[in-house]
């Protein structure tokens, strides 16, 4: 089997994770701070092409009467970018991302962080909830 990817797309931010190679585990890989869409979509699709990923995916930011919102349509405008830097050979998968960051957050309070580290975690640590909603939905 592949690894999946997840990502939790953001402004500044974006948290990656990747499962195990079963599909039953996500794991974190690291927060990328966004320089460019450009630099984003290069690195994210070196990583793609390096672990064989097959498919992605990613939290899409909804509201909570379930329509989406700008950052809604920046996070779909972004995945079509991946898609073509990546010709296509990806699926996308979108899933709900509400209240991922809020859990991460959650999870990671406990930790004594200062608040840069905690922001950047808590962005790797929503890829992973995202990417773990979505295995643990197949099986």
């Amino acid at each position: 089997m592949r690894r999946i990817l997840g990502l939790d797309i953001g402004d500044k931010r974006i948290g990656i994770a990747v499962s195990d190679l079963l599909g039953m585990m996500a794991q974190p890989l690291y927060t990328l701070t966004r320089k460019s869409t450009k630099d984003a979509i290069n690195e994210i699709a070196e990583i793609i092409q390096k672990e064989d990923i097959k498919q992605v995916v990613v939290g899409l930011p909804k509201n909570m009467d379930s329509t989406e919102g700008i950052q809604a349509k920046r996070t779909r405008d972004f995945s079509q970018l991946l898609l073509e830097k990546t010709n296509s050979n990806i699926e996308i998968i979108y899933c709900d991302e509400r209240l991922t960051s809020k859990m991460a957050k959650q999870s990671l309070s406990h930790m004594k962080l200062a608040k840069a580290k905690e922001k950047k975690l808590i962005d790797t640590a929503a890829a992973v909830h995202i990417l773990q909603g979505y295995l643990d939905s197949k099986k």
